[in-house]
């Protein structure tokens, strides 16, 4: 039985926040890791925290982060994708993972990922994303 515990923790219990946790360490991070690869020829696939970056650039709501995740996850394709296209063609497209995790656990996941991924101070995370970027209005 679960022990539900009542203390929130940006609005996850301390629980749930490490269920999203493990179930990521137990489904995902076999293909996804977590930190900044130092080897890169032995990854399986894009890191997490590279995945949370485009996904997060594309999508701008925690609830459109989050569907996306769902449907993707389960359903994935080229024309979903917001990886660039040679991630697909270096790591191949991600199989759906139907049968291997359930939709309540990758809503877990997703949710775990948007408030984790990319860490604060990850390189790049803001690139492209400021004012004026590029237009001459960054800079005095």
């Amino acid at each position: 039985m679960k022990i539900k515990i009542l203390l929130l923790v940006f609005g996850l219990t301390v629980l749930q926040a490490n269920d999203a946790q493990t179930l990521f360490d137990a489904k995902c991070q076999m293909c996804h890791i977590k930190t900044r690869p130092s080897d890169m020829s032995k990854l399986v696939a894009p890191p997490i925290m590279g995945v949370m970056r485009h996904i997060k650039m594309t999508y701008h709501s925690k609830n459109e982060a989050v569907s996306f995740i769902k449907d993707y996850v389960f359903n994935p394709s080229k024309s979903k994708a917001v990886c660039m296209p040679q991630k697909i063609q270096r790591f191949g497209l991600m199989p759906s993972q139907k049968g291997a995790v359930t939709e309540k656990e990758v809503e877990e996941i997703a949710n775990w990922l948007y408030d984790n991924f990319p860490p604060k101070g990850f390189h790049g995370m803001e690139h492209g994303m400021k004012k004026g970027r590029g237009r001459g209005m960054g800079r005095p």
